[in-house]
């Protein structure tokens, strides 16, 4: 094992989306003084803005790499100001100004809000309203006009980001999503730690795995807080412990290789410690506690110990005993629920939790405990709302809903299947009311993938989760060109060439036409098994004699390398090189 983390830095420069953005209104070096067409600087009026949003609208206008902020030689300015206002609503509005008020062109942006979330969506919204003011020309006229009206149709919206697969973001790189996240409007980061946080007089959690010290997970709650971002620990509580149980110092705690001891008091003892590490240097009174796919809990040393008893009484018990150190602590826990399904249907599979037929075990989740619903697989809504409805019989309360931008065991995210995915979970999540949805970011098998490879996941899950749900289209609002506009405002890349990055794991058919043979249920990795391959094995190349792999990779790799070398204008094209690499 390694510890794959750079060292970390005083400053936010090592974040691949960070640029010199000046905030005195000198001209973003992405950008030359000569005038186009059509081109739009944007002005924040920062200093009078309410004091809530100040410190996290500079760190935005800063941090952004798009170079609307201070550009010079613009056709058009726009002074954008922020005023609170008690509707629950993000109002945004837009009206030209008057002669002899300011320079020609020049025009008045206002963004109403309500909560800080809004305000930096607002700023975002902004910025996409810039770029299609950009590419469509003209200049509005007459009275103040509402551009937009939207509120958010859940109470959370969250991105859950994998730190525990030896790739544990830094904190300026996390700093960095947490600035795209202000302007797609999320509400919430949880980051996922197993064991790569520092626990107090255990020297093996983050062991050579880069945990997150105290003061690291303060700075990262601390910008997030700025931002309207809530940051909250995620962590296991019983299994995917495998990390820290194969040491020899927790063989007393151990039930099995992946999952602790539940009913022990030495146990109960370490997770008050883990407990207080993870959810002390954060502000938020929330934490996950995880509890998924703790399969064989009570089978190993707990049956030597405590005798047989069934699977959904041992996880219950321990589930209570959790739940109760968590409100000592004033915590409110969640876990994700698939072991009520699959404890109930005694089968240690998710087939048990997605099979529709499964009824989960009744009496096993304590008062104050919400439960988190994960689905990745599936592009039917009625999927989710069948198991949705499970869950709500179970508590008498509307899960949490948790999609998946599939960055997992690949290198880079397959956007198409995670867009397809989402789409059907956040139908049925805003159908039945679900009080959050989150979007995961997993790294299983090494976390190879480039997370902000899901940045256009996350931008489609924000646009649909503003989109209010009243004519059975979840889409109703989220075309393509609208989407394509927000990721080069927002993150400054090209939303197709981003997409097109997602043919690595493609296969190409045997007439070189382009059509991808893909499993309907799962999308393929190809890429990944084509690049670890043993050449003197080569189990895996004669199962695609015949197609023409290397014209695809070839093709793929000229469009994402072209991308990258023209990445002045997006500059976050620049991150197309390792897929385009790749390719090659």
């Amino acid at each position: 094992m390694v510890d794959t983390r750079k060292k970390q830095r005083t400053d936010d420069t090592a974040s691949p989306m960070h640029t010199d953005t000046p905030t005195n209104g000198a001209s973003s070096p992405m950008h030359t003084d000569t005038p186009h067409a059509s081109t739009v600087c944007i002005t924040v009026d920062i200093d009078g803005a309410p004091e809530d949003v100040r410190e996290g609208l500079r760190l935005l206008v800063a941090g952004h790499a798009g170079g609307y902020f201070g550009r010079r030689g613009a056709s058009h300015t726009w002074h954008v100001r922020f005023v609170r206002h008690a509707q629950q609503t993000l109002t945004v509005r837009r009206r030209r100004m008057s002669e002899g008020q300011a320079e020609e062109n020049a025009e008045c942006v206002t963004v109403h809000y309500n909560t800080k979330t809004q305000a930096f969506r607002g700023l975002g919204r902004v910025l996409a309203l810039a770029r299609e003011r950009e590419e469509r020309g003209g200049v509005s006229a007459g009275a103040e006009q509402a551009v937009l009206e939207e509120t958010l149709q859940f109470e959370t919206l969250a991105v859950m980001l994998d730190c525990s697969r030896n790739g544990v973001m830094t904190v300026a790189a996390v700093h960095a999503l947490q600035r795209s996240m202000a302007l797609m409007g999320y509400t919430m980061l949880q980051l996922y730690t197993e064991d790569t946080y520092r626990v107090p007089g255990e020297p093996f959690f983050g062991y050579l795995r880069g945990g997150y010290t105290a003061a690291e997970l303060r700075a990262i709650d601390d910008h997030g807080y700025l931002l309207g971002i809530e940051v909250v620990a995620c962590i296991q509580t019983l299994g995917h412990m495998g990390q820290v149980l194969q040491w020899p110092r927790f063989a007393g705690v151990r039930d099995t290789s992946e999952v602790l001891l539940a009913g022990d008091p030495t146990t109960y003892s370490l997770l008050e410690r883990m407990l207080d590490a993870a959810a002390g240097p954060l502000r938020s009174r929330r934490i996950h506690i995880g509890m998924d796919e703790a399969y064989g809990v009570g089978e190993g040393r707990y049956r030597t110990l405590f005798g047989a008893r069934d699977g959904a009484t041992v996880f219950a018990e321990h589930l209570e005993h959790v739940a109760s150190l968590c409100r000592a602590r004033g915590l409110r826990p969640m876990i994700w629920s698939d072991m009520l399904f699959c404890l109930a249907a005694k089968r240690n599979a998710l087939h048990a939790y997605y099979d529709a037929t499964t009824r989960p075990a009744s009496g096993c989740v304590p008062e104050g405990v919400d439960l988190v619903f994960w689905d990745y697989y599936h592009t039917a809504p009625d999927v989710y709302a069948c198991k949705i409805a499970q869950h709500k019989a179970v508590t008498g309360a509307v899960p949490w809903v948790a999609g998946g931008a599939w960055t997992w065991s690949r290198m880079w995210c397959h956007l198409p299947f995670s867009l397809a995915s989402t789409r059907a979970s956040l139908l049925a999540a805003k159908r039945a009311k679900a009080p959050a949805y989150m979007l995961t970011v997993w790294g299983d098998e090494g976390n190879e993938c480039d997370f902000f490879s899901a940045l256009p996941a996350m931008l489609y899950v924000a646009q649909s989760a503003y989109t209010a749900q009243d004519d059975g289209d979840v889409d109703a609002d989220v075309d393509g060109a609208a989407l394509d506009r927000a990721f080069a405002a927002i993150c400054g890349g090209s939303l197709a060439a981003w997409l097109a990055a997602s043919s690595l794991d493609d296969l190409p058919d045997a007439a070189g036409a382009g059509a991808a043979h893909v499993p309907p249920s799962m999308p393929s990795n190809l890429s990944k098994w084509a690049l670890w391959e043993d050449p003197l094995l080569a189990f895996l190349s004669p199962q695609y004699r015949g197609l023409p792999l290397e014209q695809h990779f070839s093709a793929t790799a000229d469009r994402l390398l072209s991308s990258a070398l023209a990445a002045d204008a997006r500059p976050l094209d620049r991150l197309l090189r390792l897929p385009g690499l790749l390719a090659r």
